[in-house]
């Protein structure tokens, strides 16, 4: 796994949260994934639990922008920081969140760990 590698899986995450798609967010998971979404819940396992997970969000939030920024990669791990800003559904309140993600891949290039620490406000 290289910067390049990373970047361009950073790159289909962004695409699937910016078009809320949950199907192309699963597709990037490796099928025994742990996806972290905080550091104190329980992983979504496999790419069926992310989807799931997915779709929830997404399905309250509209006119989403994420972007990142590729702090490291050492080995089979990335780290970014990233910002999310979007409309939450249906009261129609903006959110931001920043945060930093790990990610660490399998041979197959697909994240087999993810995890998350972020912090959002809403007004």
């Amino acid at each position: 796994m290289g910067a390049v590698d990373f970047d361009r899986w950073l790159q289909a995450y962004q695409k699937a949260w910016e078009g809320r798609d949950s199907r192309a967010a699963a597709r990037i998971f490796s099928d025994d994934c742990e996806y972290y979404w905080t550091p104190l819940d329980p992983p979504q396992r496999g790419p069926a639990g992310v989807a799931a997970a997915w779709e929830g969000a997404v399905s309250q939030q509209r006119d989403i922008s994420f972007r990142y920024e590729i702090l490291a990669v050492a080995g089979n791990t990335g780290i970014a920081k990233w910002r999310a800003d979007f409309l939450r559904l249906p009261v129609k309140s903006k959110v931001r969140i920043e945060g930093v993600l790990t990610a660490e891949f399998a041979e197959s290039g697909k994240c087999r760990i993810f995890r998350e620490w972020w912090h959002s406000a809403e007004s």
